[in-house]
Protein backbone atom coordinates (compact mmCIF):
# COMPACT_ATOMS: atom_id res chain seq x y z
CA UNK A 1 0.00 0.00 0.00
CA UNK A 2 2.86 2.62 0.50
CA UNK A 3 3.64 2.61 -3.18
CA UNK A 4 -0.07 3.67 -3.60
CA UNK A 5 0.79 7.40 -2.54
CA UNK A 6 2.76 8.88 -5.35
CA UNK A 7 0.63 6.63 -7.81
CA UNK A 8 -2.18 8.26 -6.05
CA UNK A 9 -0.72 11.56 -6.88
CA UNK A 10 0.30 10.75 -9.82
CA UNK A 11 -3.25 9.91 -11.13
CA UNK A 12 -4.77 12.95 -9.75
CA UNK A 13 -2.44 15.36 -11.59
CA UNK A 14 -3.13 13.83 -14.76
CA UNK A 15 -6.53 14.44 -14.34
CA UNK A 16 -7.06 18.13 -13.19
CA UNK A 17 -4.70 18.90 -15.73
CA UNK A 18 -7.80 18.02 -18.48
CA UNK A 19 -10.70 19.12 -15.96
CA UNK A 20 -9.61 21.56 -13.03
CA UNK A 21 -12.91 21.19 -11.16
CA UNK A 22 -13.30 19.95 -7.46
CA UNK A 23 -15.84 17.13 -7.18
CA UNK A 24 -18.02 16.49 -4.25
CA UNK A 25 -19.74 12.86 -5.50
CA UNK A 26 -18.20 10.35 -6.92
CA UNK A 27 -19.59 7.74 -8.78
CA UNK A 28 -19.32 4.42 -9.76
CA UNK A 29 -21.70 2.54 -12.37
CA UNK A 30 -21.89 -0.93 -12.74
CA UNK A 31 -22.49 -3.08 -15.87
CA UNK A 32 -25.45 -1.34 -18.14
CA UNK A 33 -25.77 1.24 -15.83
CA UNK A 34 -23.40 4.12 -18.13
CA UNK A 35 -26.48 5.99 -19.09
CA UNK A 36 -26.39 8.16 -16.38
CA UNK A 37 -23.93 10.02 -17.72
CA UNK A 38 -26.16 11.95 -20.37
CA UNK A 39 -27.64 13.89 -17.66
CA UNK A 40 -24.25 15.57 -16.79
CA UNK A 41 -23.33 19.08 -17.92
CA UNK A 42 -20.42 20.39 -18.96
CA UNK A 43 -19.13 17.23 -19.63
CA UNK A 44 -15.03 16.50 -19.72
CA UNK A 45 -14.39 12.60 -20.81
CA UNK A 46 -10.68 10.95 -19.86
CA UNK A 47 -10.23 7.38 -20.98
CA UNK A 48 -8.92 5.30 -18.22
CA UNK A 49 -5.74 4.38 -20.38
CA UNK A 50 -4.93 7.98 -20.16
CA UNK A 51 -4.84 8.35 -16.40
CA UNK A 52 -1.35 6.65 -14.38
CA UNK A 53 -2.17 3.51 -12.48
CA UNK A 54 -5.65 2.75 -13.80
CA UNK A 55 -6.48 -0.24 -15.07
CA UNK A 56 -8.75 -0.75 -18.04
CA UNK A 57 -11.83 -1.95 -17.97
CA UNK A 58 -12.75 -5.21 -19.90
CA UNK A 59 -16.16 -6.42 -18.94
CA UNK A 60 -19.61 -6.00 -21.31
CA UNK A 61 -21.69 -2.65 -20.40
CA UNK A 62 -18.31 -0.39 -19.63
CA UNK A 63 -17.14 2.28 -21.29
CA UNK A 64 -13.69 2.37 -19.91
CA UNK A 65 -14.02 6.18 -19.09
CA UNK A 66 -14.45 9.09 -16.31
CA UNK A 67 -17.23 11.32 -17.36
CA UNK A 68 -16.52 14.86 -15.55
CA UNK A 69 -19.00 17.70 -15.13
CA UNK A 70 -21.73 18.59 -13.28
CA UNK A 71 -25.23 16.72 -11.75
CA UNK A 72 -27.86 19.21 -10.57
CA UNK A 73 -25.06 21.80 -10.06
CA UNK A 74 -22.66 19.94 -8.20
CA UNK A 75 -19.42 18.77 -9.73
CA UNK A 76 -19.15 14.89 -10.05
CA UNK A 77 -16.55 12.56 -11.68
CA UNK A 78 -18.37 9.24 -12.53
CA UNK A 79 -16.58 5.86 -13.47
CA UNK A 80 -18.25 4.37 -16.55
CA UNK A 81 -17.47 1.23 -15.85
CA UNK A 82 -15.27 -0.79 -13.85
CA UNK A 83 -13.08 -3.51 -13.09
CA UNK A 84 -13.43 -6.61 -11.79
CA UNK A 85 -11.12 -9.77 -10.13
CA UNK A 86 -12.24 -11.89 -12.70
CA UNK A 87 -10.75 -9.42 -15.58
CA UNK A 88 -7.48 -10.49 -13.54
CA UNK A 89 -7.28 -7.51 -11.21
CA UNK A 90 -5.77 -7.20 -7.94
CA UNK A 91 -8.60 -6.12 -5.32
CA UNK A 92 -5.86 -2.53 -4.93
CA UNK A 93 -6.01 -2.24 -8.23
CA UNK A 94 -9.51 -2.39 -8.59
CA UNK A 95 -10.42 0.30 -5.54
CA UNK A 96 -7.64 2.90 -6.72
CA UNK A 97 -9.71 4.93 -8.20
CA UNK A 98 -11.74 5.77 -4.96
CA UNK A 99 -8.30 6.84 -3.70
CA UNK A 100 -8.12 8.83 -6.42
CA UNK A 101 -11.58 10.06 -6.55
CA UNK A 102 -10.93 11.39 -2.31
CA UNK A 103 -7.78 12.78 -3.63
CA UNK A 104 -9.80 14.81 -6.02
CA UNK A 105 -11.76 16.25 -2.95
CA UNK A 106 -14.56 13.45 -3.20
CA UNK A 107 -16.62 13.29 0.32
CA UNK A 108 -19.71 11.03 -0.86
CA UNK A 109 -19.08 7.63 -3.06
CA UNK A 110 -22.46 6.61 -4.84
CA UNK A 111 -21.43 2.69 -5.57
CA UNK A 112 -23.67 1.07 -8.45
CA UNK A 113 -24.06 -2.43 -9.19
CA UNK A 114 -26.03 -5.07 -11.21
CA UNK A 115 -26.53 -7.97 -9.54
CA UNK A 116 -28.59 -11.36 -9.16
CA UNK A 117 -31.56 -11.86 -6.62
CA UNK A 118 -31.37 -14.11 -4.16
CA UNK A 119 -34.59 -13.07 -1.58
CA UNK A 120 -37.88 -14.50 -3.30
CA UNK A 121 -39.56 -11.48 -2.63
CA UNK A 122 -37.29 -9.17 -5.04
CA UNK A 123 -38.40 -9.03 -8.46
CA UNK A 124 -36.14 -8.18 -11.59
CA UNK A 125 -35.70 -4.67 -12.63
CA UNK A 126 -36.27 -4.13 -8.47
CA UNK A 127 -33.58 -1.66 -6.39
CA UNK A 128 -31.68 -3.01 -3.48
CA UNK A 129 -30.29 0.15 -1.82
CA UNK A 130 -27.22 -1.85 0.39
CA UNK A 131 -27.39 -1.80 4.21
CA UNK A 132 -24.73 -3.86 4.44
CA UNK A 133 -22.26 -6.88 2.73
CA UNK A 134 -20.63 -9.77 2.96
CA UNK A 135 -17.26 -10.39 1.44
CA UNK A 136 -16.54 -13.70 -0.20
CA UNK A 137 -13.94 -12.50 -3.23
CA UNK A 138 -10.92 -14.06 -1.30
CA UNK A 139 -9.36 -10.99 -0.69
CA UNK A 140 -8.95 -7.70 0.46
CA UNK A 141 -7.60 -4.26 -1.10
CA UNK A 142 -6.64 -3.08 2.35
CA UNK A 143 -4.20 -6.51 3.09
CA UNK A 144 -0.17 -4.94 3.13
CA UNK A 145 1.40 -2.53 5.00
CA UNK A 146 -0.68 0.38 6.02
CA UNK A 147 0.05 3.98 5.27
CA UNK A 148 -1.70 6.32 7.48
CA UNK A 149 -1.85 8.92 4.69
CA UNK A 150 -4.65 6.98 3.30
CA UNK A 151 -6.95 5.91 6.47
CA UNK A 152 -6.34 4.13 9.85
CA UNK A 153 -4.92 0.35 9.86
CA UNK A 154 -7.87 -0.86 11.41
CA UNK A 155 -10.90 0.65 9.73
CA UNK A 156 -14.31 0.38 11.42
CA UNK A 157 -17.14 -1.36 9.38
CA UNK A 158 -20.14 -1.13 11.79
CA UNK A 159 -21.71 1.01 9.50
CA UNK A 160 -20.13 1.15 5.77
CA UNK A 161 -22.97 2.37 3.79
CA UNK A 162 -24.02 5.92 5.58
CA UNK A 163 -27.40 5.33 7.41
CA UNK A 164 -28.86 8.86 6.34
CA UNK A 165 -28.31 8.00 3.03
CA UNK A 166 -30.24 4.76 2.87
CA UNK A 167 -33.15 6.40 4.81
CA UNK A 168 -32.78 8.98 1.70
CA UNK A 169 -33.08 6.88 -1.06
CA UNK A 170 -35.92 5.14 0.08
CA UNK A 171 -37.81 7.75 0.48
CA UNK A 172 -37.19 8.77 -3.29
CA UNK A 173 -38.12 5.56 -3.96
CA UNK A 174 -41.08 5.97 -1.73
CA UNK A 175 -42.51 9.74 -3.81
CA UNK A 176 -41.27 8.47 -7.10
CA UNK A 177 -43.34 4.80 -6.93
CA UNK A 178 -41.09 1.76 -7.75
CA UNK A 179 -40.01 -0.90 -5.48
CA UNK A 180 -37.12 -0.28 -3.29
CA UNK A 181 -35.43 -3.12 -0.92
CA UNK A 182 -32.70 -2.71 1.82
CA UNK A 183 -30.65 -5.33 1.91
CA UNK A 184 -27.33 -7.76 1.80
CA UNK A 185 -24.95 -7.52 -1.08
CA UNK A 186 -22.70 -10.26 -1.34
CA UNK A 187 -19.65 -10.49 -3.64
CA UNK A 188 -18.29 -13.00 -5.40
CA UNK A 189 -15.07 -13.60 -7.48
CA UNK A 190 -16.52 -14.69 -10.95
CA UNK A 191 -16.44 -14.86 -13.60
CA UNK A 192 -18.80 -17.67 -13.52
CA UNK A 193 -22.48 -17.77 -12.38
CA UNK A 194 -23.17 -19.63 -9.13
CA UNK A 195 -24.42 -23.10 -8.98
CA UNK A 196 -27.63 -23.83 -7.68
CA UNK A 197 -26.16 -24.85 -4.21
CA UNK A 198 -23.70 -22.23 -4.31
CA UNK A 199 -27.35 -20.03 -4.84
CA UNK A 200 -29.01 -21.37 -1.45
CA UNK A 201 -25.49 -21.18 0.65
CA UNK A 202 -25.45 -17.60 0.45
CA UNK A 203 -29.12 -17.13 0.98
CA UNK A 204 -28.38 -19.04 3.92
CA UNK A 205 -25.53 -16.92 5.23
CA UNK A 206 -27.91 -13.51 4.71
CA UNK A 207 -27.22 -12.53 1.56
CA UNK A 208 -30.34 -10.59 -0.68
CA UNK A 209 -28.51 -9.84 -3.86
CA UNK A 210 -25.30 -11.19 -5.42
CA UNK A 211 -22.66 -9.62 -7.84
CA UNK A 212 -19.02 -9.42 -8.27
CA UNK A 213 -18.10 -6.35 -7.59
CA UNK A 214 -18.87 -3.19 -5.03
CA UNK A 215 -17.02 -4.39 -2.13
CA UNK A 216 -13.36 -3.68 -2.67
CA UNK A 217 -14.05 -0.01 -3.66
CA UNK A 218 -16.45 0.47 -0.38
CA UNK A 219 -13.80 -0.84 1.89
CA UNK A 220 -11.38 1.48 0.33
CA UNK A 221 -14.27 4.47 0.76
CA UNK A 222 -14.53 3.72 4.60
CA UNK A 223 -10.93 3.59 4.72
CA UNK A 224 -10.77 6.92 3.03
CA UNK A 225 -13.27 8.20 5.56
CA UNK A 226 -15.67 8.64 2.59
CA UNK A 227 -19.77 8.78 2.94
CA UNK A 228 -20.94 5.53 0.96
CA UNK A 229 -24.33 5.42 -0.92
CA UNK A 230 -24.44 1.62 -2.57
CA UNK A 231 -27.48 0.61 -4.78
CA UNK A 232 -27.65 -2.55 -6.68
CA UNK A 233 -30.31 -3.18 -9.69
CA UNK A 234 -31.51 -6.80 -9.97
CA UNK A 235 -31.35 -7.86 -13.10
CA UNK A 236 -32.21 -11.80 -12.92
CA UNK A 237 -33.56 -13.75 -10.46
CA UNK A 238 -31.02 -16.30 -8.51
CA UNK A 239 -33.44 -19.04 -7.01
CA UNK A 240 -32.39 -22.56 -6.97
CA UNK A 241 -35.42 -24.26 -7.20
CA UNK A 242 -36.32 -21.96 -10.13
CA UNK A 243 -33.37 -20.87 -12.19
CA UNK A 244 -33.20 -19.81 -15.67
CA UNK A 245 -30.51 -19.70 -17.85
CA UNK A 246 -28.93 -15.86 -17.08
CA UNK A 247 -27.31 -14.00 -20.49
CA UNK A 248 -25.20 -11.21 -20.52
CA UNK A 249 -27.80 -10.01 -22.86
CA UNK A 250 -30.69 -10.26 -20.91
CA UNK A 251 -28.55 -8.92 -17.64
CA UNK A 252 -27.52 -5.76 -20.00
CA UNK A 253 -31.28 -5.03 -21.12
CA UNK A 254 -33.29 -5.35 -17.17
CA UNK A 255 -29.86 -2.56 -15.89
CA UNK A 256 -30.80 -0.43 -18.79
CA UNK A 257 -34.22 -0.64 -18.10
CA UNK A 258 -33.79 0.42 -14.42
CA UNK A 259 -31.99 3.59 -15.39
CA UNK A 260 -34.48 6.14 -14.44
CA UNK A 261 -34.88 4.38 -10.76
CA UNK A 262 -31.05 5.02 -10.29
CA UNK A 263 -31.31 8.70 -12.12
CA UNK A 264 -33.71 9.42 -9.43
CA UNK A 265 -31.54 7.76 -6.46
CA UNK A 266 -28.43 9.63 -7.36
CA UNK A 267 -29.67 12.94 -8.72
CA UNK A 268 -31.18 12.95 -5.25
CA UNK A 269 -28.12 11.46 -3.35
CA UNK A 270 -25.80 14.50 -4.81
CA UNK A 271 -27.30 16.81 -2.56
CA UNK A 272 -26.50 15.08 0.38
CA UNK A 273 -22.96 16.03 0.10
Amino acid sequence: MLEQYDQITAATEAITHRWNQRPAVGIILGSGLGGLTAAITDKVTIPYESIPSFAKSTAHGHAGQLACGFLQGVPVVVMEGRMHAYEGYSLSQIAFPVRVFQRLGVQLLIVTNAGGGLNPQYRTGDIMIIDDHINLMNGNPLVGINDERLGPRFPDMSAPYTPDLIDAALAVARREDFAAHRGVYVAVTGPNLETRAEYRFLRTIGADVVGMSTVPEVLVAVHSGLRVLGISVVTDMCLPDHLEVATVEHILAVARSAEPKLRALITAAVTHV
